[in-house]
């Protein structure tokens, strides 16, 4: 029996026995350079791999401005549809971002698919997601970015549940208008379930803020290794692999910091360049576990054609989602593989450190750079806890750092470094703020 998780997504449950051959088309548009297109190139080549499909060719070409007809200029069309035949391509993918229009009128003369970036990225995200609440974010951005393409004729297209790179968007209706109709209902349906969904996972927030630990969120560049430091650090168990977008649901493990304090460490999806803004709102609630944090380990992959490009990316992202003003450590990860750039990199970053999640070089120090950043954010207290309040004390070395203590008569004189959720629950035994 069909789900309409199911029906959305279509040929993700057809299992694929072919590679499909797929042409990419990079335009480069003022402000931008040629090397620049060519390195997007490269990235969505990536993409398109983790979709389960390979490059058989691609073509460039520089303009003034896009086609309002077919992004590219008519001259281009001809020869993209002569090297699709001379490869037997399956599907024309753009780098940049086409119009329902443009995306109609190039399939209309190439004889085939064609998509762009996002509806690649949308693709890996249907594969990619497991949990209740990001089946619901990845159907609900792949109707929204159905539901202007819909057109009159198209009717026995999106009634096949066919296999390829973009065209997980499941079964049709014989109608547009009732297509679009049922689009716009299922869209409403998977708003209210994923505002349920938020509200579940605000309240688990607000009992992780009760328990007085400080909450660091890992982010940083798909596959940048994000999950794999997770997993060293905590033995999390988290599906590592090296591809693009191999976690799209947070995990939150405990781990206890060199000098003893613990913190709650939340693994997130992975940022890229151009994040669909579709995705951005479909995978809000996901998202904006970055934003509600104290402290963000930026993770960055320093083997990666682009280290840098890939910081101002996530940064941009982070900006989105309204993150940006949390403190932050970068982590240049796979120090092993490319020792000299990550001291580099390190070098040119005051601050960062280098590591290496695989073979554990540099987490030490990265442990205890993480808790001095930590202990500067967090109040130094002094409390006077009772004897019969054995509790509070515990609580105190649980979730915080005890910096001294003396007995007295009325009871335990505490030092500690505490958070603002711990300090303010204690605070008719607070004596002085440091």
């Amino acid at each position: 029996m069909s789900t309409p998780y199911n029906e959305a997504l279509g040929a993700t449950l057809i299992e694929r026995t072919k590679r499909e051959q797929i042409v990419l088309v990079g335009v480069t548009l003022p402000g931008h350079t040629d090397a620049e297109t060519e390195a997007s190139l490269d990235e969505l080549a990536l993409l398109i791999d983790t979709a389960g499909a390979d490059e058989a060719g691609r073509m460039v070409q520089r303009r003034d401005h896009p086609d309002h007809t077919w992004f590219i200029g008519k001259g281009k069309v001809d020869e993209l549809k002569d090297i699709c035949l001379a490869v037997d391509a399956d599907t024309v993918v753009f780098e940049n971002e086409l119009t329902p229009a443009q995306q109609f009128n190039l399939e209309k003369v190439l004889g085939r698919t064609a998509i762009d970036r996002t509806a690649v990225i949308l693709d890996i995200f249907a594969q990619n997601a497991h949990t209740l609440e990001g089946k619901a974010q990845v159907e609900l951005a792949l109707l929204r970015y159905r539901l202007p393409r819909l057109r009159r004729g198209s009717s026995a297209k999106l009634s096949q549940q066919r296999g390829g790179v973009g065209s997980r968007f499941g079964a049709g209706e014989t109608k547009l208008e009732v297509d679009r109709r049922r689009i716009m209902k299922r869209i409403s349906k998977l708003v209210s379930d994923l505002k349920e969904l938020s509200a579940t996972r605000e309240l688990q927030r607000k009992s992780r803020s009760r328990s007085g630990l400080a909450a660091v969120t890992i982010v940083g560049y798909t596959n940048a290794g994000k999950s794999t430091l997770l997993n060293f650090l905590t033995h999390a168990g988290v599906l590592v692999e090296d591809r693009l977008f191999a976690t799209l649901d947070p995990t939150t493990r405990r781990l206890s910091l060199p000098g003893g304090e613990p913190v709650l460490i939340t693994d997130t999806v992975g940022f890229v360049r151009n994040l669909p803004h579709g995705l951005v709102e479909a995978f809000k609630s996901t998202l904006e576990v970055a934003g509600r944090g104290d402290y963000l380990v930026h993770v960055v992959d320093c083997t990666s054609p682009d280290p840098d490009g890939q910081i101002v990316a996530v940064r941009e992202v982070l900006t989105e989602i309204g993150a940006a003003h949390l403190p932050e450590l970068l982590v240049f990860n796979k120090c092993d593989a490319a020792p000299e750039v990550a001291s580099e990199f390190v070098h040119r970053h005051e601050g960062s450190v280098s590591v290496s999640a695989v073979t554990g070089e540099g987490i030490d120090v990265f442990l205890h750079t993480l808790g001095d950043r930590l202990r500067s954010l967090s109040k130094v207290v002094e409390l006077l806890i009772p004897y019969d309040r054995g509790d509070l004390l515990a609580a105190v070395h649980r979730e915080g750092e005890v910096l001294s203590t003396c007995h007295e008569d009325d009871g335990v004189r505490v030092r500690a470094r505490l958070a603002d959720a711990s300090a303010g629950r204690l605070a008719e035994f607070v004596v002085t703020h440091a």
